[in-house]
C-alpha cells in the first residue's frame, strides 16, 4: 500500500471543490486523511462532502470574481487551519463564442477571474508557505491548467489564454522556487466526464455552422471522457513524488500522443489535427 498523503500534508485548500475535478481531488484527499478546506460559489454544493468527512472537511464560500475578497478568504482559512500545506487552484469556467462577436467585457471578466485572480491566490499561498513559522514543513501549490494550454479549444479563446498563461506562471514559479522546498505542479487535464460543458456560458445569440459542429464535438468528447477519479489518482501520485513539474492527464491520445506531436510536429500539422478533431473547415 502506498504512503498516505496525510503523512506529507495535514491541511489543504481546494477551490471549486463542489463539482467535477475539484470534488474528485477533495474526495481523494479526505480519503487519505488530509483535512480539507474546500470552496464553492454555492456552499450548498459542499454539504455532501461535509456530511461524509467526519469533520475533516470545512466548507468555504468563495467568489473568485472578487480578487481581494478571495485573497482574504484564503488568508482567513489559512489562519484557521494553522497553515495550509497544500493549495489547489481549480476553480474556473468556460465561455463559448466567437471572439469578436461577444462583448469584450465577457473575455475580460474570464481573464480576471481565471488568470489574474488565480495568480493572486498563488501569490498569497507562496507567501504563506515561506513564512518561517512553517519550520520546514512540505508545501505544494497545484494550479489546474489544461491541455488547452497547448491545444486550444475552438471558440473558447479566453479559456485558452487563461490556461496558457497559468502554465507559463507555473513554469516561472518552478524556476524561482528551486531549492526552497516549495513544490509547484502544473496539472493539465484533458476531457474528463465532469459536466463542464453544462456550465459553459454561451453569450452569442446566433451560432454559425462551424460553431455548431465544434460544440457537438466538444460535447461528445466530454461525455466520453474518463471519470474524474482518474485525474485525482494522477494528482495523488504527483503529490507523493514531491517534485515540481508538469502532469498531463486524460485519455491516451490527449495526454500522451498529442504532446508528442506538439514537440515534434509542425504548427500546421497541429492545426490540421485540431480541425479534424473538432470538425472544423
Amino acid at each position: 500500500m502506498s504512503q498516505p498523503l496525510s503523512e506529507l500534508f495535514r491541511t489543504a485548500f481546494v477551490t471549486g471543490a463542489g463539482t467535477g475535478l475539484g470534488r474528485a481531488f477533495t474526495e481523494m484527499l479526505l480519503a487519505d486523511g488530509v483535512r480539507v478546506w474546500g470552496t464553492s460559489r454555492d456552499p450548498s454544493r459542499l454539504a455532501p462532502l461535509a456530511t461524509a468527512s467526519d469533520d475533516r472537511f470545512t466548507p468555504v464560500a468563495l467568489e473568485l470574481a472578487d480578487g481581494a475578497a478571495a485573497e482574504a478568504t484564503l488568508l482567513a482559512a489559512d489562519q484557521a487551519a494553522g497553515r495550509f500545506d497544500l493549495v489547489i487552484n481549480n476553480a474556473g469556467y468556460g465561455v463559448f463564442a466567437e471572439f469578436a462577436t461577444a462583448d469584450f467585457a465577457v473575455w475580460q471578466r474570464q481573464l480576471e477571474v481565471m488568470l489574474i485572480n488565480t495568480a493572486r491566490l498563488s501569490h498569497t499561498a507562496i507567501r504563506r508557505f515561506r513564512d518561517p513559522v512553517r519550520a520546514g514543513r512540505p508545501a505544494t501549490l497545484v494550479n489546474i491548467s489544461s491541455l488547452a494550454a497547448q491545444f486550444p479549444l475552438p471558440f473558447q479563446s479566453a479559456y485558452n489564454m487563461c490556461k496558457a498563461g497559468l502554465s507559463a506562471l507555473n513554469e516561472s514559479l518552478i524556476d524561482e522556487l528551486k531549492g526552497t522546498g516549495i513544490v509547484v505542479i502544473d496539472f493539465r487535464p484533458g476531457d474528463y466526464r465532469t459536466d463542464f460543458e453544462g456550465s459553459v456560458q454561451r453569450p452569442q445569440r446566433t451560432t454559425t455552422p462551424a460553431m455548431q459542429r465544434a460544440w457537438a464535438a466538444f460535447e461528445r468528447m466530454m461525455a466520453s471522457g474518463p471519470e474524474p477519479a482518474g485525474a485525482a489518482g494522477d494528482l495523488r501520485r504527483a503529490l507523493l513524488r514531491q517534485r515540481s513539474g508538469t502532469v498531463r492527464t486524460g485519455r491516451f491520445f490527449q495526454a500522451t500522443v498529442a504532446p508528442f506531436i506538439a514537440r515534434l510536429g509542425s504548427s500546421g500539422l497541429q492545426r490540421r489535427i485540431r480541425a479534424r478533431y473538432f470538425d472544423l473547415p
